[in-house]
């Protein structure tokens, strides 16, 4: 089954409510191919990994989280970003990429994902533009429990700073890289603080506070959102998808 390219956005736009986000990279479009759309391949990052495998589907779109342009990157098409770009128009595919939009679904986004995979009970969303999500464990766990099943699911091993023999129900959570809103998570209360990446500060706080703090990879927390996505638009349209995973450690 095909549909344009044009219909798939507007429903991706729609349902992801884009214009009630403040973003730092465009959602929506970033490579313009064929205006049909037949088969979508979806991938956590437009890497050159995942384009040269959109092509090798013969896909027509490559829809991911993190797409191909930043406003804290050089705007010049040169090097690494010429040759992914380079790829994808030869081609003809479409590149388009959904981030902050994507993070924050109540259903579809990744902080949601990460939720459902790990039988955590969500109890609002809040923070800056609704992107933490504050819970509970549905079973209380010691932090290292909590670590190991993050692991066992996740297939990474979490950074994880506190007290293993601590019991863990109250939690706060943001996928990625969102080590930044630890403070926040303190501030909540929570037992834990859930992310995907850690910096040299958190280390701190986290022993000097009491509030555990577990880094579980931005990838691997990240992996949920977007094939979500893929699978409401197939779904929805009658569109295959093919996720793309990477062994990407980070």
């Amino acid at each position: 089954m095909t549909h344009s390219r044009r219909t798939i956005l507007d429903w991706c736009d729609e349902t992801l409510q884009t214009d009630l986000f403040k973003d730092y990279t465009p959602n929506g479009l970033q490579i313009e191919g064929r205006s049909e759309i037949r088969k979508i391949v979806t991938a956590v990052t437009a890497s050159r990994a995942a384009c040269d495998y959109a092509v090798k589907q013969q896909a027509d779109m490559l829809l991911v989280h993190h797409g191909m342009f930043w406003k804290s990157e050089p705007a010049t098409i040169t090097g690494w970003k010429k040759d992914r770009i380079a790829t994808l128009l030869k081609h003809e595919i479409n590149m388009a990429g959904y981030h902050l939009p994507l993070d924050a679904h109540p259903e579809l986004g990744n902080n949601a994902r990460l939720a459902k995979l790990m039988d955590w009970t969500t109890e609002r969303r809040f923070g800056e533009q609704n992107l933490l999500n504050a819970g509970r464990l549905n079973t209380p766990k010691t932090l290292g429990e909590l670590s190991a099943k993050l692991h066992q699911k996740l297939g990474r091993k979490p950074v994880a700073i506190g007290d293993e023999t601590r019991i863990i129900e109250n939690i706060v959570w943001c996928t990625g890289g969102a080590q930044g809103f630890f403070q926040t998570a303190i501030d909540e209360g929570a037992d834990a603080y859930i992310t995907g990446e850690i910096s040299e500060a958190q280390f701190h706080l986290a022993n000097e506070t009491g509030t555990a703090f577990i880094s579980a990879g931005h990838h691997a927390t990240e992996r949920y959102g977007i094939q979500a996505l893929g699978e409401a638009i197939a779904a929805t349209f009658g569109i295959e998808t093919v996720f793309f995973d990477e062994q990407n450690p980070a």
